[in-house]
């Protein structure tokens, strides 16, 4: 449970967060019997893969309590490969047990937003922030070896 100040004195609560992540698209080749995918296609299709995951699959210290598809998938010009790349952002309503619970979201490649929706101010004591800390280093230790594999894999 997260310590917020309220009015009243301190609280003990679940952490209501927003965050909003962009699942990427790359334009995919013509390929027999399935036909090009043009980027947007692309970002959508992986949006929804991944919201149907969040929706089925529990996750400890975490409860998905709205997801919102709805936005338009964007495009940008990547100057580093030079094609188009498609984004499709989804806002997900989250609540967590505890701060370090929503590091596995802050962490993603898809990451871009997070709004805390309560409580309004957070009260950590030092046994609080070296568990975010530590739990910090641990899931970036695990992204960075996660790049490593890939990279070692296409070599």
């Amino acid at each position: 449970m997260v310590r917020g100040r309220e009015v009243d004195g301190v609280v003990a609560g679940p952490l209501k967060a927003r965050v909003r992540l962009d699942y990427k698209g790359r334009p995919q080749p013509y390929r027999l019997f399935v036909g090009a995918k043009r980027a947007a296609e692309a970002a959508a299709e992986n949006r929804e893969r991944e919201v149907s995951l969040l929706r089925n699959i529990p996750l400890q210290g975490l409860r998905v309590l709205e997801v919102d598809s709805s936005a338009e998938v964007y495009q940008v010009h990547d100057v580093v490969t030079g094609e188009e790349v498609a984004y499709a952002p989804v806002t997900i309503e989250l609540e967590a047990d505890s701060i370090e619970d929503l590091i596995r979201f802050i962490l993603r490649e898809e990451f871009r937003k997070i709004e805390v929706l309560e409580p309004a101010e957070l009260l950590l004591t030092h046994y609080d922030a070296e568990r975010f800390l530590y739990r910090m280093g641990e899931e970036l230790k695990q992204q960075i070896n996660l790049v490593v594999r890939r990279l070692e894999a296409g070599h």
